[in-house]
């Protein structure tokens, strides 16, 4: 049977979201300019954590769009014709999911504006000149696969170009881990592994993220979501939260391993206050195993709502990662002369204390909401939904 693919109807509910959204989004860029105008002394962020809250959201976005990406490609590349019918809500989301993040990015600089010259001078020696290459190009290639897929004149070309989609949302999520993994003056970043981690997230994030909209727009548009789907998407995650702990665990492991880079690891795994409590609890207890837990647990076998309960957790913990990775990185002190003592009244040695603003948390809900109303206005104008996926589609396997 051939799926229809229709718009979403403007509803009462759906109004409702929008102006909420709206309002989110319209917060966020009142923070901005905030921000602008004050200047940044007014968030938590100085010179020595010059990567705040807004960068936590931010990253955590633009890993989510790579790993959204995946439901289009199980269909496109590895040919489970079950998820075909999620495709196009799939490349949408990616879309939605890194312009929400760039947009904190931009305007989280200050001055917008000096975006212009990171866009026409490039230092190849910098991953950040790479990344405006990747996202620019994740831009194009999801939205001529978008093209593709519902398009029936280049249909044809759908599983080449969804092929390279998914070759280039590698290449772009090794990029943002990299920032990191390149990064050799801070001992909680400059690995290696770093890339492949980031990999594993954002397949992490963006299937988390992807459930929540799909339930979320299926029921509230009244259409059949195949309950098998739904189960083969639960496991996927719970594989992928699995293969994210275990890179978390040899990273860690390595470090502590490393004399270099002990003092890190001990400010993150004990003596960082908050960082260390958003990393155990956060990170490791609600963002891994207790969704872990709920959705590898028979017991929880068809509960929809153990499903959902678990990506939110997922979303969450996310969001603490990414503030361990980034504000936790960023607070162990540079080490200037290895093997010296230095004395100074310049923070030299010295743990540095964040402590993020209401400006900062705004601007990420709004990067947040952004990326959210995207996707409304989308399946709202062009066709990405279909009007059912009853359980018939999802027999092959």
């Amino acid at each position: 049977m051939r799926t229809r693919f229709l718009e979403v109807d403007t509803s009462k509910g759906y109004l409702l979201l929008l102006g909420l959204l709206g309002a989110l989004l319209a917060a966020g860029l009142g923070a901005a300019w905030i921000m602008e105008h004050h200047g940044h002394h007014v968030t938590g962020m100085d010179n020595q954590i010059v990567w705040g809250l807004p960068h936590v959201f931010a990253v955590f976005l633009i890993v989510a769009a790579s790993g959204a990406l995946n439901v289009a490609s199980i269909g496109s590349v590895f040919g489970k014709m079950p998820y075909k019918p999620l495709a196009r809500l799939s490349g949408l989301l990616a879309i939605a999911l890194l312009a929400g993040g760039l947009m904190i990015l931009v305007l989280d600089l200050g001055r917008p504006d000096r975006l212009i010259v990171a866009m026409t001078t490039y230092n190849f020696k910098s991953i950040f000149a790479w990344n405006i290459f990747l996202y620019n190009g994740f831009f194009l290639i999801v939205a001529a696969y978008l093209w593709t897929l519902m398009d029936r004149t280049v249909s044809e070309h759908a599983g080449r170009v969804g092929l390279f989609a998914f070759v280039w949302r590698l290449i772009l999520t090794t990029g943002t881990g990299s920032i990191f993994g390149f990064l050799i003056a801070r001992e909680a970043y400059d690995a290696a592994i770093m890339a492949p981690l980031f990999i594993a997230l954002s397949l992490v994030y963006g299937k988390a993220i992807f459930i929540l909209v799909a339930t979320g727009l299926f029921r509230g548009t009244g259409r059949e979501l195949d309950t098998s789907l739904l189960s083969r998407l639960r496991v996927l995650l719970g594989t992928f939260i699995a293969a994210a702990l275990l890179l978390t665990a040899a990273q860690h492991l390595t470090n502590l391993y490393a004399a270099e880079h002990l003092a890190a690891e001990m400010l993150i795994l004990r003596d960082g206050g908050s960082i260390t409590q958003a990393f155990w609890i956060g990170q490791i207890l609600l963002g891994s195993l207790l969704p872990m837990w709920l959705l590898l647990n028979p017991a929880f076998r068809g509960n929809c709502g153990a499903l959902l309960a678990a990506c939110v957790l997922v979303i969450l913990g996310g969001l603490a990662t990414m503030y361990v990775t980034i504000i936790g990185g960023q607070s162990v002190p540079l080490e200037l002369f290895p093997g010296m003592e230095i004395s100074s009244s310049f923070f030299d040695g010295e743990v540095i204390h964040y402590a993020p603003s209401l400006p900062e948390l705004g601007l990420g809900l709004g990067g947040g909401a952004l990326a959210l109303l995207v996707v409304l206005v989308g399946v709202r104008v062009l066709p990405f939904l279909p009007d059912a996926l009853p359980s018939s589609a999802a027999a092959d396997d």
